[in-house]
């Protein structure tokens, strides 16, 4: 199953892909031709980028030069601590509320790394996913690949979600099919400024995903879009993203803005 579009993004001197197997050489290739990095077979701290796309432990990870030998982000597609396993799962919780659990057709307008999203497909909803930066593009399609693989997925031939690369506005604007209700999640800024400046991989992760400086014209295009609501998620601390929502239902120290079409 491939979810990949052609996808070009200038992250020289940034990010470059690292293989360090040759018998997936060709996988790496690819990867590093669509995002037109380098492509390296070994890397240390004195490599000019600071991040690397690799495979390891059978997935695509994103891992910060200062960690070569450890970890790495990947998305995750196991269910939540504490969520039920069994497909559909119960429509609750303030994220189910926010949603309404008769709806049926949902975009994720700003999937990131895609925990919303999964949720919102474990519970049951038809989802499509939009996803602007390329490199979580590549993870995500990584990701819903090993959903596609997972057993009770395919004994119960569940529809993963489809993943759509570019930006969310001019994806949204040529939308053939309206979906019921559009999900946003957008960056929003630290509660307050910290005395100590950010670490430099923390910076230059931030830069490589991008920032949402038009989080509402976002929104104006989603709302024109959905047929029944718009739910945006926000900390608790920030001021609704488009004035008083017809309803909010908060979670731990973020909430859900429900705008009502």
């Amino acid at each position: 199953m491939n979810f990949l579009t052609d996808i070009q993004y200038p992250y020289q001197g940034k990010l470059a892909v690292l293989c360090q197997d040759d018998n997936a050489l060709n996988i790496h290739s690819l990867v590093a031709d669509r995002l037109k990095v380098p492509l390296y077979q070994s890397a240390t701290k004195n490599t000019a980028e600071d991040f690397f796309l690799t495979w390891r432990d059978d997935r695509l990870k994103l891992i910060d030069k200062d960690l070569l030998k450890k970890g790495g982000l990947s998305v995750d597609i196991e269910p939540r601590p504490g969520e039920q396993r069994s497909w559909p799962a119960p429509k609750k919780g303030a994220l189910a509320q926010a949603l309404g659990r008769k709806t049926k057709t949902i975009v994720d307008a700003t999937t990131g790394w895609g925990q919303d999203s999964l949720h919102m497909f474990r519970m049951g909803y038809e989802l499509r996913c939009i996803e602007r930066s390329p490199i979580m593009v590549e993870l995500l399609a990584d990701g819903f690949t090993r959903l596609s693989e997972v057993d009770w997925v395919k004994n119960l031939d569940v529809q993963v979600p489809e993943l759509i690369s570019g930006n969310a506005i001019e994806v949204l604007s040529n939308l053939e099919t309206k979906p019921e209700c559009i999900y946003i999640d957008p960056m929003f800024p630290p509660k307050r400024k910290k005395s100590a400046l950010p670490k430099k991989s923390m910076t230059i992760l931030r830069d490589l995903l991008g920032d949402d400086k038009d989080r509402e014209q976002l929104f104006e295009m989603a709302f024109q879009t959905a047929t029944k609501r718009v739910v945006v998620k926000s900390p608790d601390y920030a001021e609704p993203i488009a004035g008083k929502p017809n309803e909010s239902f908060s979670g731990k120290l973020l909430r859900y803005d429900v705008y009502l079409k």
